[in-house]
């Protein structure tokens, strides 16, 4: 199936890719990161630009490029979830993504702030800005995108606001 839709033969989906695993991640980095390029999300242009403009305007970029990627990757998340049940090469990707994205909330709460934050901050950020909680909102909750994008926001306020208990 696989082979038709790409318009090649099976023996070349297998010698390129080799196994069905090796083909779900080639294909979970293109729908993470949104294209076939080296670069890691954090080293890109367009995540730079989370750091520019007035806070606000910082906070919304964030959102909209959680956002923006989560509507590329759930779908292929989803089937990774899946496969990782059962294939500890899924597993491994699997758990590499939570790390990974773990680490670019951390990067992108330093550029909204100017500063590095608590982990408490970026862990508030992590769950808040979550492909989970993203399609709950959406898919499971029917809100509109405009609606989930302005609660998103709204709340990733309250998250990287100043308090005495932090």
């Amino acid at each position: 199936m696989i082979a038709a839709e790409a318009g090649v033969s099976v023996d070349t989906i297998h010698v390129t890719f080799g196994t069905k695993s090796a083909l779900l991640m080639d294909v979970v980095e293109v729908a993470i990161v949104g294209d076939d390029g080296d670069a890691r999300m954090i080293e890109r242009p367009d995540f730079a630009r989370v750091g520019e403009g007035r806070r606000s305007q910082r906070v919304r970029t964030a959102v909209r490029y959680a956002i923006d990627a989560y509507e590329r990757s759930v779908p292929i998340l989803d089937t990774l979830r899946e496969a990782a049940a059962s294939d500890e090469t899924a597993r491994a990707r699997l758990d590499r993504y939570d790390q990974d994205r773990h680490e670019l909330a951390a990067a992108g709460v330093a550029l909204i702030l100017g500063h590095e934050p608590s982990a408490d901050v970026v862990d508030a950020v992590w769950t808040l800005l979550s492909p989970e909680v993203v399609t709950h909102l959406v898919t499971d909750r029917s809100w509109s995108s405009e609606h989930a994008e302005n609660w998103l926001i709204d709340m990733m306020q309250v998250a990287l606001k100043p308090t005495a208990h932090r």
